[in-house]
């Protein structure tokens, strides 16, 4: 960048705004109370991952409301799938299988997120986010509040693709109606966040949180350990 602070921050969401809550004990807890179906933890952890997984390879499918609905069908099938042989798992209703699932997926934002997000409007910074989600992420940061403090969100589903790709990118900046030299993108991953913002010509800064090490500190990426060390913020 040109030394002066940035225009507007691009802004990934889960990693860096929101984090999942532990889902595996909600799981256990639904499955237990809603079909008397008892898994362990290490039981509920094997199928929370499956359908991670599924819902990762499927996610950008779900553009609108009726394809988000499949896609939640099919990660509920996934978990079933991964729920343990011989005890009826595959006898539990979809329909109500796939209410418990989105029971025990719960997001919050990380503590200092909703304070910076307002800082940082106040000194003019615009905020959009942009994330590889499905078309659910507005309902995500609407039930955590983020929404207001936010001037837009674009996820790969709705755009049609994803970080790294560029399309994303050009489409934030469209939106926030800046270039990529008065912008900065804030993500967890060097794969999608750093690589993409770098190939779009955008300064980035990699979020690694709760003290853990750089990745490849040898490839000069500039880490952050939570968003108040963003540039921009000096000042009361």
């Amino acid at each position: 960048m040109s030394g002066r602070p940035p225009r507007v921050w691009l802004l990934d969401a889960l990693g860096t705004l929101l984090e999942l809550e532990p889902p595996a004990e909600p799981l256990r807890r639904e499955l237990r109370v809603r079909f008397g179906f008892e898994l362990s933890a290490q039981e509920a952890r094997a199928a929370i991952k499956a359908e991670i997984e599924y819902y990762r390879a499927h996610h950008d499918e779900a553009s609108d409301r009726a394809a988000l609905a499949v896609l939640r069908r099919g990660s509920a099938e996934a978990l079933r799938a991964a729920l343990p042989a011989g005890r009826g798992a595959e006898r539990l209703p979809i329909e109500p299988l796939t209410d418990a699932l989105l029971a025990a997926l719960r997001f919050r934002p990380f503590p200092e997120v909703a304070d910076v997000l307002r800082r940082a409007r106040k000194r003019g910074i615009g905020l959009v986010v942009v994330s590889n989600w499905d078309v659910s992420l507005h309902d995500a940061l609407d039930d955590t509040g983020l929404t207001p403090l936010l001037n837009g969100a674009l996820t790969s589903a709705e755009v049609g693709s994803g970080k790294p790709g560029g399309e994303i990118f050009a489409r934030a900046l469209a939106l926030a109606g800046v270039g990529a030299a008065d912008a900065l993108h804030v993500g967890d991953s060097v794969e999608h966040d750093v690589a993409g913002a770098r190939a779009a010509g955008i300064d980035v800064r990699l979020v690694v949180r709760d003290g853990a090490p750089p990745p490849a500190p040898d490839l000069g990426i500039a880490t952050v350990g939570s968003l108040r060390e963003l540039p921009g913020l000096a000042g009361p």
